[in-house]
């Protein structure tokens, strides 16, 4: 008889406004509390909510760390290289990309600029030595290696043909070898000596006797030019001009550089001495 007393006692407690005020307020109180979390994921993590990325490209690494940490991001150095002329710690790249849409604590990984300065040494750099000298500074370039010519030597092979390099005012590669380790700065500048077919010695060729036209012909194929032509006796159209004298004088023994001139006297007689 107890029992069922006990049980109608609850069931009439359980269907009551009292224990449906009490539910009422327990699970009222449990949404505002779930409500209450989500507002602080909301505000503190801003979980959900992306944001647009900013541009790290060109700042100083330590400047885009402290703009990422305003923003509670976290920048990784994933990749360095050299650049010349660029100073240290510079950003180059970045992974993603400026304006992408991520959330915050998102990693950030750049490409910064290298603070020691790259080099290579003489060994490592392409053969220079007898060839084309613009075909050799294009590869240069790509090493990041400037070239100026510093001067030209008379060589009777193929003109602008490397036959010096400079480093420094050193010389680092000639016919005799190249001093393989010395060592060249990213940036830097190699000066070259370049071939040319003048400027070599010849032998004053001997023009005495001979005529106007003939020194023409001696003269191009000594690589010599034709000065000037001082002439004695009359300018008819169909004269014939013979070399009485030059300058310098030829005497078997003496050389001039190739391109220079020699100038003549020329007469219409042709000298006795020629006979």
């Amino acid at each position: 008889m107890a029992d069922n007393n006990s049980e109608g006692g609850f069931l009439k407690y359980v269907f009551s406004m009292v224990f449906v005020k009490q539910l009422l307020m327990i699970m009222g109180g449990l949404l505002i509390l779930l409500l209450l979390v989500l507002l602080w994921l909301r505000i503190y993590t801003h979980h959900g909510q992306k944001i647009e990325l900013p541009d790290f490209i060109g700042k100083n690494i330590g400047d885009a760390r402290q703009m990422a940490t305003d923003h509670d991001f976290e920048i990784i150095a994933a990749d360095s290289l050299f650049i010349v002329g660029k100073p240290g710690g510079l950003i180059t790249d970045q992974n993603p990309k400026p304006g992408s849409m991520v959330k915050e604590r998102r990693k950030i990984y750049v490409t910064v600029t290298k603070y020691i300065k790259e080099t290579v040494r003489v060994a490592d750099l392409p053969t220079l030595y007898g060839n084309a000298y613009e075909q050799k500074k294009t590869e240069l370039k790509y090493r990041d290696i400037e070239s100026v010519i510093k001067d030209y030597k008379y060589d009777p092979g193929e003109p602008n043909h490397i036959l010096e390099v400079y480093y420094n005012g050193e010389l680092v590669i000639s016919r005799d070898g190249r001093k393989d380790n010395v060592v060249i700065e990213k940036g830097g500048t190699l000066e070259f000596v370049l071939s040319r077919r003048d400027g070599g010695d010849v032998m004053i060729p001997n023009l005495k006797c001979v005529t106007l036209d003939e020194a023409k012909f001696i003269l191009e194929s000594s690589r010599l030019m034709l000065g000037d032509i001082s002439k004695r006796g009359e300018d008819a159209e169909d004269a014939v001009w013979y070399i009485i004298a030059q300058s310098p004088p030829y005497d078997g023994i003496t050389n001039i550089k190739m391109g220079d001139k020699v100038s003549v006297t020329v007469a219409t007689k042709k000298p006795d001495i020629c006979d």
